[in-house]
């Protein structure tokens, strides 16, 4: 089953993601069931879920069998024919573990990281918190809830990260609500800004190197791909760079040196693990000029669009895109697996 859409404000991204997915998924192998989550929270089935994933049936993969307005599938129409979920669902309601723990609940294996590992790795202040506890370099930052003194944050920010800054909000990703500051102004019209997204919001230093970023697969062990670099056109690599202009450029491997390969590979992998990531990841880094790689942030479910880094890197590194679903699903089938042989877990029937 593919889950996409979604609640949160990368809606839009996620439908992009499942399209891409949808096409990639070898008809031979899977019969696949497309339920869409509306922005109102209502969960779609069939032709409500396909207008979803694009403007008509050809967007669609031969697998789907159109009738009326419905989109029939082979054999998986019930949850009991379910073998595994593969959600494609960007930020919050999807990549911070509410949704893996219904689909724990229900009893459905599923692609990616788990309950823990997704909300950790959604948070910014807790994920920066087990980066610190691995001893991983950081950018400097401060936190605020809402709420709180704006004034005093404004004037800490200044005096301990300076000009620029940039703002975020915890709980988001693909860029959205992320600000560059300039000016006490600015920085005061960001944090209203990221506020609209989130309760809490970070400030953080800008750190002036190189974008580069890792991809993972598995967890036991987990494998780092060949790290790439973006080179965004923009200010800095913001949402409309990634998703809607794509004049960014993305070096698939990035010109590195080998040890730079070596010890990005080997600081992406305790990232990971830090966060409790599981079965996949992208994990973002900046290289100061200093030579020091600074780790950014983990994102569980990455973008698999077409010109999303995460499958470009497994590409070049020997996974082509279907191989590498393959063996997202094979490793969400085996962990089901496992977990129902521990005691407290009820394996599910059939």
């Amino acid at each position: 089953m593919l889950l996409f859409g979604g609640q949160s404000a990368e809606h839009d991204v996620s439908r992009a993601t499942a399209v891409a997915v949808a096409r990639a998924l070898d008809p031979a192998k899977y019969d696949v069931v497309p339920v869409g989550i509306a922005t109102d929270g209502r969960w779609l089935l069939a032709g409500e879920a396909q207008r979803m994933l694009a403007a008509g049936r050809d967007a669609l993969p031969a697998a789907f069998v159109v009738e009326g307005d419905l989109v029939a599938v082979p054999s998986a129409s019930r949850s009991d024919d379910i073998d595994v979920v593969i959600p494609l669902l960007h930020g919050p309601y999807g990549e911070d573990g509410t949704v893996q723990g219904l689909l724990e609940l229900a009893g459905l294996p599923y692609v990616g990281a788990g309950v823990l590992g997704s909300a950790i790795a959604m948070d910014k202040v807790a994920m920066r918190q087990m980066f610190t506890a691995a001893g991983l370099e950081t950018a400097r930052a401060l936190t605020l809830r809402d709420g709180k003194n704006v004034d005093e944050f404004v004037r800490q920010a200044e005096a301990e990260l300076g000009f620029p800054c940039f703002v975020k909000p915890a709980n988001m990703g693909s860029s959205v609500g992320v600000s560059k500051a300039r000016t006490r102004s600015e920085l005061r019209d960001a944090i209203a800004h990221a506020f609209t997204f989130d309760e809490w919001i970070l400030a953080e230093e800008m750190v002036r190197g190189r974008e580069i970023e890792v991809g993972i697969l598995g967890d036991d062990p987990a494998v780092a791909s060949l790290p790439g670099e973006v080179v965004p056109a923009a200010d800095f690599y913001d949402y409309a760079d990634k998703y809607e202009d794509g004049k960014a450029e993305l070096r698939a491997p990035a010109p590195l040196s080998s040890e730079q390969t070596a010890a990005v590979q080997l600081l992406a992998v305790r990232a990971f693990e830090a966060c409790r990531g599981e079965a996949m990841a992208r994990v973002d880094f900046f290289l100061r000029d200093d030579g020091v790689f600074v780790v950014n942030e983990v994102n569980t479910i990455p973008g698999f669009t077409p010109i999303s880094m995460y499958p470009r890197l497994w590409e070049v590194s020997g996974v082509p895109y279907a191989d590498l679903l393959d063996r997202l699903v094979d490793l969400a089938i085996s962990r089901a697996q496992r977990r129902a042989d521990r005691r407290g877990r009820q394996r599910r029937p059939g």
